[in-house]
């Protein structure tokens, strides 16, 4: 899945476009006790509820692809009788009207989902009547292509909400405010089978995290069964290794700058293409190599790579550097820049000292204060 096409099944979470059949729920507490089960056809649902629900289902394709919206594969293992695989298949077969595969499905979730307080899980199905496209690329929605069913889950925490004084229009006196179980937005989720191509991909599922670095390995094996990929904290430390321990005593500013330089530039040559900018192994030794690495130094690379990455994996551009600044960091200093003008920064030798020169084209703040140059 890439942005166009994530973006594609989101629309369709609006009143208007609405094509969810049916939807389920279960209130976990902190005990891993079910306290409450239920099944609804989704349009059945008042209108202020259908709407919370929708905000609900499309915070779980939100945020950025590689980060906390990641694209996992299952394996030909994971997709055999009796996996997690089958399980969700079977559920999208039955339209959530069957109450066994239901129970199983939740009894997952709580056995590999750790969360120390009350949460709800949120199912429901959809039928995506997907319009079919003309040679330029206008839909024509007289004239579906397919359908797309799949199943998007949301798990939400339920939190008591803080205490504090309110005013009772009854009794016209401030009083005591009432505290209610509120549920929040999600802090993981998913969306099955993957939609790729503006088609169904059984073979694919997209997973959401609220936080980037706590995707949750234990559900994602227990509930989904695909294969783990690596964090954005992950790939950027991994990449950072390997560019270390590849150049080793000639990792230096001038390198790293013309890496950190020639990587912006991939991400905003592709800024129009749906699809993240990913690296395999030799596109991120070319880099080095015209970054400036010697040959010498890149013999010992494929190793490295092999070692520290994997041998198969491959890393998103978005996650080894940053598009927002260019960061230069001693014990007592941090200096950010913007990343299109890295070439107001070097390092010089002055009076024997190594040091950090900034060219100084426009105003200069200190503390918030225009100085005199």
């Amino acid at each position: 899945m890439n942005k166009k096409d994530i973006l594609e099944v989101r629309k369709q979470l609006s009143k208007e476009n609405c094509a969810i059949t049916r939807i389920c729920g279960c209130y976990v507490t902190h005990e891993k006790e079910k306290k409450l089960e239920f099944t609804k056809a989704f349009l059945s649902l008042g209108e202020e509820e259908i709407f919370k629900y929708l905000e609900i289902l499309k915070k779980t394709m939100s945020g950025t692809l590689g980060k906390n919206l990641m694209v996992m594969d299952f394996s030909l293992e994971a997709e055999t009788e009796g996996t997690p695989h089958h399980l969700l298949r079977e559920l999208r077969k039955s339209k959530l009207q069957d109450d066994q595969l239901l129970s199983e499905f939740y009894d997952n979730i709580i056995a590999s989902y750790e969360y120390p307080e009350n949460y709800y899980i949120v199912l429901v199905h959809s039928n995506y009547d997907v319009p079919g496209k003309s040679s330029d690329g206008m839909e024509m929605f007289d004239a579906s292509d397919e359908v797309y069913e799949h199943l998007i889950v949301a798990i939400c925490p339920v939190n008591l909400s803080k205490a504090g004084l309110s005013y009772n229009a009854l009794t016209n006196d401030i009083e005591d405010r009432v505290r209610d179980w509120i549920v929040e937005a999600p802090m993981h989720g998913f969306v099955f089978p993957a939609f790729t191509d503006r088609s169904s991909d059984l073979h694919s599922t997209l997973y959401y995290s609220k936080k980037p670095d706590e995707l949750n390995p234990d559900f994602i094996e227990g509930v989904l069964g695909a294969t783990l990929p690596l964090t954005a904290k992950d790939q950027k430390n991994a990449f950072d290794a390997l560019i270390s321990d590849t150049l080793e005593d000639e990792c230096d500013f001038d390198t790293v700058k013309t890496l950190h330089e020639n990587i912006i530039q991939l991400v905003e040559e592709a800024k129009e293409n749906p699809d993240p900018v990913v690296l395999s192994k030799p596109e991120i030794k070319n880099l080095l190599a015209k970054s400036g690495a010697d040959s010498e130094k890149l013999e010992t690379f494929d190793n490295e790579f092999t070692d520290i990455v994997g041998e198969q994996e491959r890393l998103m551009a978005n996650n080894l550097t940053s598009t927002r600044s260019f960061e230069v960091k001693t014990p007592d200093v941090v200096v950010k820049v913007n990343p299109k003008r890295t070439d107001l920064v070097r390092t010089e030798e002055i009076d024997g000292r190594k040091c950090l020169v900034i060219e100084i084209t426009d105003n200069l703040y200190v503390n918030g204060i225009d100085v005199n140059k």
